[in-house]
Parts: structure tokens; C-alpha cells; sequence
């Protein structure tokens, strides 16, 4: 393991997806506050490269989020890092307004991604996997504390000396309990790779599973890709429901509802919930369900069945029986149960938030946790609330759901939240420096 005299950058980010992106644009843009230098920053990335959903960049789908709610408008309209600076440089500005359109295809918006990502390469290590945060053995009475980042990669591993460290490695997919994903099971995440690594003449009959936006936009795919297939729709509820995006209900996505939220009481978060969950939660867009619905009822008019939708029905278990995927349905209607026979499954289930306990290792004993929910305390600044053995600062882009609601892991409020971060690392290496505490 490697570690020598290195330099201790003032915050180190683990994980490099659209999060901690905002944040390197953030901390870019900050006003100076240091009369010699800028905020030192590094950030290390498992994948091979720069990539967000990349499995679910399917033709023509829309981003659920305006343009504007970019990398950096909302922070700091002026940012060269915008989506319409993108369309500028991009030579498309014209093209996109005449669409009189507010949602760029997510394969637009990914290209957006990747052009704003170009400016941080020198600031990205790829192919690093951050294994565990530590504490810095103190090197002499009066050193300031400062974090062990180790870092694996194709060549070894390495330690990186950090005084904050920003904690985004995304959310992680979720399967139904006793479900193990194979050649013939998949997870929406995993979704164009694994159709694309599949004979299409061999996919005879494909389930999804799941009643929000990626199952829906599955479905649609695998109907129009698949002409020669049945397509089976599994769903827990009577059908596909839509998603609220009118103007009063997404006021829940401002930037001012995280401080309602994190302020609130535990009746003011509860209604949160109960109220908007359908602004994003087990949900669809109304294009994509009219669309769904014109399908099925085109092939009724034809007295064709390639597409079903089994509502009211759970997957209670698969098995592998021959050469088939064999999936037990249970239906919540009647409790009965059934069977079908498929060479594929992909499950739309969803992910379960990020949570950095593994990560922290040791570490997590110094966090503080609620009561009785024993979940992180995390302060407005998105800082992990820690005992006061523990001054460096760790924060969650991520995970934050119950301390700062909806938004905890959208896009439609990354720029503030990124914003936020970047001053609150700011803030506290200018109160280092004003104190006069040694650096290294």
C-alpha cells in the first residue's frame, strides 16, 4: 500500500456521477476565499469511465426535469457549465427552442453531462474503487485532524489525505428478497447491456416487472424492439400511475422545500410523504402511459395478445426449470397463484439509498445517529453530525431522504445542494486558515 509524502487536498470525492460533478463545477466557481490559492480538490470513480444510467438511455426517452435544472443554473446562472451553454457550444441553441420544449432526451442530456465532465479530467481518477475512511494518525500535538482515503485501482492501492470528503457512489439496485439476478434476470440497471448481449430471435417472452417510470419505458422498448415477442407487464397496483408534475405540486422540488423539510416537524415530514410521494415514487409519465395503453389497444383492435398487463400480481419466487425461467406469480386479488414461463425477467424495482456505513468502517461509531430510527444525523449543510472526535467533514450527496426529503438523490435540486457543500468546505478551511492552524 502506498502512501508517502502527499499532499492533503481540502476535500476528496468518492464517486463521480452527476452529484459530485455539480459539486467539482461548485467548487470551480467559488468566489475566492483564500488570498494564494483555490480549493484543492480530487475524486475517484469505480467506473471505466464517466457514465449515469447509461443502461437506461433508451431511444427517445425524456428527462423528467426541465433543461434549467442543470449542473449549475439554479446556483449560478451565469456558469459556463449550464445546458444552454452546452446547446451553444453545441451549436443547437436555435434547434432546442424551436422544439418549444422544456425536456431534452436523456441521451441529450447525458452528452451534456459528458461535455461538462470534460473540463475535470485532470481532477478524475477512473477505474478507482475507494474501499475505506479512516482517521489520520496525528503527526504531532497541534496537527488538525485530517481523513485516509483508500483507493484501489488496476495497478494497487493507495491512500489519499483528505481534511473533507464528499460521499456520492449512487444508489444501489434493489431485487425482490430471494431474486439473484443471472444471464435471464435482470436489474433495470443492467438493462441495455444485458438486451444488447441477448439474441433478439431467442427472446421469445420477456416480463418486466415494476409499476414506475422504467418499467413502463421498458415495457414500451421491449414491444416496439421485439415484434415477434410477448411482453408481460407485471404490476402491484391496477395499473400504471401518473406522475403529478403540475406546477404546485412540484414546488416540492425547490430549493426553499429542503429548508420546510429539514426545519419541520415530524407531522411537516410526514406530510411530505404522504402528500407528493406520487410526484416521484411508482410513477409515470402520462406520455409514456397514453403511449403503453394506445399499444394494447391498437393490438385488441388487430385480436392480437403481444402485450399483457397483469395487474394486482407479485413475483413470489424463480426458478430455473430446463432451459426456462420459470417466475411464480402470486395475485393480490385473489391470492391465487400461477406460473409463467420466460427467457427473460427484468425487474424495475427500483434502488435502495445510498448508505456510507461500510465505507466509514470505524469512522461510524464517531456519527451520530436519531433515535429511534438510528439513522445518520446529518446537518443542513448535508455534513454527517459526528462526535467531537471527529472535526474533519464528511458529506452524503445522497441518503439524506429522511433529514432533507425528496430531493436527497434528484437532479432537481443538485446545484443548490451542490452549492451548499461547496460553501460549507469553503467556510471551513477559511476558519482553519484564519486560526493559523498549520496545514500539513
Amino acid at each position: 500500500m502506498s502512501t508517502g509524502a502527499q499532499e492533503i487536498y481540502d476535500v476528496v470525492g468518492i464517486g463521480f456521477g452527476p452529484s459530485n460533478l455539480s459539486l467539482a463545477i461548485a467548487l470551480e466557481e467559488h468566489p475566492a476565499n483564500f488570498p494564494n490559492r483555490t480549493v484543492s480538490a480530487a475524486f475517484f470513480e469505480r467506473q471505466a469511465a464517466f457514465g449515469w444510467h447509461r443502461n437506461m438511455l433508451l431511444p427517445s426517452t425524456a428527462m423528467q426535469v426541465s433543461f434549467l435544472k442543470d449542473l449549475a443554473t439554479f446556483r449560478n446562472p451565469e456558469s459556463r457549465f449550464t445546458f444552454v451553454s452546452y446547446l451553444h457550444a453545441s451549436g443547437r441553441l436555435a434547434s432546442f427552442v424551436n422544439k418549444q420544449n422544456f425536456y431534452p432526451t436523456r441521451q441529450e442530456f447525458h452528452r451534456y453531462l459528458e461535455w461538462a465532465e470534460s473540463n475535470f479530467a485532470d481532477r478524475v481518477s477512473y477505474g478507482s474503487q475507494v474501499t475505506g475512511v479512516r482517521l489520520a494518525p496525528p503527526t504531532t500535538a497541534r496537527s488538525p485532524q485530517h481523513l485516509q482515503v483508500e483507493v484501489q485501482n488496476g495497478t494497487g492501492t493507495r491512500v489519499v489525505n483528505a481534511r473533507n470528503a464528499v460521499i456520492s457512489t449512487g444508489l444501489a439496485p434493489r431485487m425482490p428478497d430471494g431474486v439473484d439476478r443471472d444471464e435471464h434476470v435482470w436489474h433495470s440497471s443492467e438493462f441495455l447491456d444485458r438486451f444488447r448481449q441477448s439474441r433478439p430471435d431467442e427472446l421469445k417472452q420477456v416480463a418486466v416487472v415494476g409499476a414506475g417510470q422504467s418499467g413502463a419505458e421498458i415495457t414500451r422498448f421491449l414491444y416496439d424492439y421485439l415484434p415477434h415477442a410477448r411482453i408481460f407487464a407485471i404490476i402491484p397496483s391496477y395499473g400504471y400511475s401518473i406522475a403529478d408534475s403540475t406546477p404546485f405540486a412540484n414546488q416540492v422540488f425547490d430549493p426553499t422545500a429542503v429548508d420546510d423539510f429539514y426545519f419541520g416537524t415530524d407531522r411537516t415530514r410526514a406530510a411530505f410523504w404522504q402528500y407528493h410521494k406520487n410526484t416521484n415514487y411508482s410513477v409515470v409519465d402520462d406520455e409514456v402511459i397514453r403511449d403503453l395503453h394506445q399499444r394494447a389497444y391498437d393490438q385488441e383492435v388487430c385480436g392480437e395478445s403481444r402485450l399483457q398487463f397483469l395487474n394486482l400480481t407479485r413475483v413470489h419466487e424463480i426458478k430455473r426449470v430446463g432451459g426456462d425461467t420459470r417466475v411464480y406469480l402470486e395475485s393480490l386479488q385473489d391470492d391465487g397463484m400461477d406460473e409463467l414461463d420466460v427467457d427473460a425477467i427484468v425487474f424495475a424495482t427500483g434502488y435502495n439509498a445510498m448508505d456510507p456505513t461500510g465505507l466509514l468502517g470505524d469512522l461510524d461509531h464517531l456519527c451520530l445517529r436519531d433515535e429511534p430510527g438510528g439513522r445518520h444525523q446529518i446537518g443542513r449543510d448535508y455534513r454527517l453530525l459526528t462526535t467531537s472526535e471527529l472535526s474533519c467533514g464528511i458529506y452524503l450527496q445522497g441518503g439524506t431522504e429522511h433529514t432533507h426529503g425528496l430531493t436527497s438523490s434528484l437532479l432537481s435540486n443538485i446545484a443548490v445542494r451542490s452549492g451548499e457543500i461547496a460553501d460549507s468546505i469553503v467556510r471551513r478551511c477559511a476558519e482553519e486558515e484564519r486560526v493559523g492552524s498549520p496545514r500539513d
